[in-house]
C-alpha cells in the first residue's frame, strides 16, 4: 500500500500539485494553484485508505491517531530522483473512515526573492533579541518564510539556532551556524515543553513552528525579553490583528503588563498569502510587513492599536508596506485579477473604490 502511496503522490508531482486528499469514499483530489481538483482514479474505499495510513504510520504515530483521531507527521518517499520526496502528513478520522492528505515539502529552502518576497526583510534576520513574527492563513506559504529567513543566518552568521516543529518540515544542513531541530511528539512532547528547555540550551536563535496557545505564546516573549532572537508563525491576516491576537491571548489582569514587554521585544511581522496569478502560472504572494519603530512600540504599549495600520502607511522609508498596497501593486502590474485582491483585501470599501476607478472590477 506503501507503493500505492507513492504514486499518488507522483501523480501530485507530475500535474504540478501541492497538496494530495486521499479521502474514504471518494476518488484521489489534488490541489493545483489553491484549486482542489478530482482526479481520475476511481474512489477509495475506507478499508483501502485505513491500510494506506497504518502502512506509513509507526507505532507511536498510530497510538496517537487511535487516541487524538488525528496525526501529524513527515512521510518521505523512497524515490530519491523525485521533485518532492517528503510530505507534511496528516491522517484523520471522519465520517466515511481515515482520511489522508499530503503537502508536498521542497527539497530546496527557497530564497526571499523565489518566495516573492522583498530583501528588505533580510533586516528582520540582523536584530540580536527579540521576536519576528510571519503570519497568514493556513497554506499561505508561512514555513517556506521562516525557512528563508533561517537560511540566511545560517549562511550569514555563526549562530546555535533551535528550531521547534510540528512536523519538521524542510531540513536545515549546518553551515555557518549549528542548527538543532526538534519534532513536537517526537523527540519533544509539546512547544511548551521545548521551549523551556532552549532557555538551557544555550541558543542564540528560536523558531517556533506554531504559537497556538497561551503558554508557548508566554514562554516565546519571555525568550525574546531574555536576549534571544524568537521566530515564530500564527494564523492572522495582518499585523494589527496579530498584535491583538498576542494581548487577547491573555488575561484581562495581565494586559497591560504584556502590552509593554510585547512592545518592547516585537522586531517585526510579515503577513502574506498567495493569489492566483492571472496566466494560471500558479500563485504569488501578497505580503504585509511593519517593522517596529519608536511610534510602533509607543502605540503597541499604550493600547491604540487602531492607529497601527496610518503609522505604517507612512513607514515607506522603513520598509512598511500594508496588506491592501502589496495587492494593488500586483493588479497595477497585470499579476492578479482586480476581484482576486478585493476579496483578499482589509479595507473592502476602499479597494472596491479604487479597483473601479482603475477599471479593475
Amino acid at each position: 500500500m506503501a507503493n500505492q502511496v507513492d504514486s499518488y503522490l507522483r501523480e501530485m508531482i507530475n500535474m504540478g500539485g501541492s497538496d494530495l486528499h486521499l479521502p474514504s469514499g471518494c476518488p484521489p483530489m489534488i490541489r493545483i494553484y489553491g484549486k482542489l481538483e478530482r482526479t481520475e482514479f476511481p474512489s477509495l474505499e475506507p478499508e483501502d485508505v485505513r491500510v494506506m495510513a497504518l502502512e506509513i504510520l509507526s507505532q507511536s504515530e498510530q497510538e496517537i491517531l487511535f487516541e487524538e483521531t488525528n496525526v501529524d507527521f513527515v512521510y518521505e518517499m523512497d524515490d530519491p530522483s523525485a521533485e518532492m520526496t517528503r510530505f507534511r502528513t496528516n491522517v484523520f478520522f471522519q465520517k466515511n473512515g481515515i482520511n489522508i492528505v499530503f503537502r508536498g515539502i521542497p527539497k530546496h529552502i527557497p530564497t526571499l526573492e523565489e518566495l516573492g518576497l522583498p530583501r528588505s526583510l533580510i533586516r528582520l534576520t540582523q536584530h540580536h533579541q527579540g521576536m519576528v513574527l510571519v503570519t497568514g492563513p493556513s497554506g499561505c506559504g508561512k514555513t517556506a518564510t521562516l525557512a528563508a529567513l533561517i537560511n540566511i543566518i545560517n549562511e550569514t552568521k555563526s549562530h546555535h539556532i533551535i528550531t521547534v516543529e510540528e512536523p519538521i518540515e524542510y531540513v536545515h544542513e549546518n553551515k555557518n551556524s549549528l542548527i538543532v531541530q526538534r519534532q513536537v511528539r517526537k523527540d519533544v512532547d509539546k512547544f511548551a515543553t521545548a521551549l523551556k528547555a532552549a532557555l538551557r540550551e544555550d541558543p542564540d536563535i528560536i523558531m517556533v513552528g506554531e504559537m497556538r496557545d497561551l503558554e508557548t505564546i508566554q514562554l516565546a516573549i519571555t525568550a525574546a525579553e531574555t536576549g534571544h532572537l524568537v521566530f515564530a508563525t500564527l494564523h492572522t491576516n495582518n499585523a494589527i490583528s496579530t498584535v491583538n491576537r498576542i494581548i487577547d491571548a491573555f488575561p484581562q489582569e495581565q494586559q497591560s503588563q504584556i502590552r509593554t514587554m510585547f512592545s518592547e521585544s516585537l522586531r517585526g511581522i510579515v503577513s502574506q498569502q498567495l493569489i492566483p496569478r492571472i496566466d494560471g502560472k500558479g500563485r504569488i504572494v501578497a505580503a504585509e510587513v511593519m517593522h517596529s519603530t519608536g511610534s510602533i512600540a509607543n502605540l503597541i504599549r499604550d493600547n491604540k492599536i487602531y492607529q497601527l495600520f496610518s503609522t505604517m502607511q507612512m513607514g515607506k522609508k522603513h520598509g512598511m508596506f500594508i496588506m491592501d498596497d502589496s495587492l494593488l501593486d500586483l493588479v497595477r502590474k497585470g499579476v492578479i485579477e482586480g476581484r482576486e485582491a478585493l476579496d483578499r483585501s482589509v479595507d473592502y470599501k476602499t479597494m472596491e473604490t479604487t479597483l473601479k476607478s482603475m477599471g479593475r472590477i
